[in-house]
């Protein structure tokens, strides 16, 4: 019995658009108008409790662990392994947070391997 290649459906490809842009427009948000942004970074740092404020703390938190980075290629391993939408999902916003927030280079194999994916069969259905 032969398997087919991993494919997606229309309606797979348009999903993963759209968790696509908003995950980065969001990392892009949080990036350009939360950490860097001066004038938040200094009311966060002067002790100002806001969602924002946590927000920028959990994020510069989990990005200087490289946490996105690690998530995405473990996600990614695992899409190799057995390809799915679901992983393929959670790998692309994790391999996006990665790659706007400062996780460039784990966030870029994650990609890559995500894009093998392809490559792989398809796992058997009964």
């Amino acid at each position: 019995m032969k398997k087919e290649p991993f494919r997606l459906s229309p309606y797979q490809v348009q999903w993963l658009l759209v968790v696509g842009f908003v995950t980065v427009g969001y990392a892009l948000y949080l990036r350009y108008l939360a950490i860097e942004l001066s004038t938040v970074a200094l009311a966060c740092d002067a002790g100002q409790q806001s969602m924002l404020c946590n927000t920028r703390l959990l994020i510069t938190y989990l990005f200087r662990n490289s946490v996105f980075g690690i998530a995405a290629v473990v996600i990614a391993v695992l899409h190799f392994i057995r390809p799915s939408i679901v992983l393929l999902t959670a790998g692309l916003v994790a391999a996006g947070f990665g790659i706007v927030l400062y996780n460039i280079g784990l966030s870029g194999i994650a990609i890559g391997l995500l894009i093998l994916g392809f490559a792989r069969p398809a796992p058997a259905t009964a």
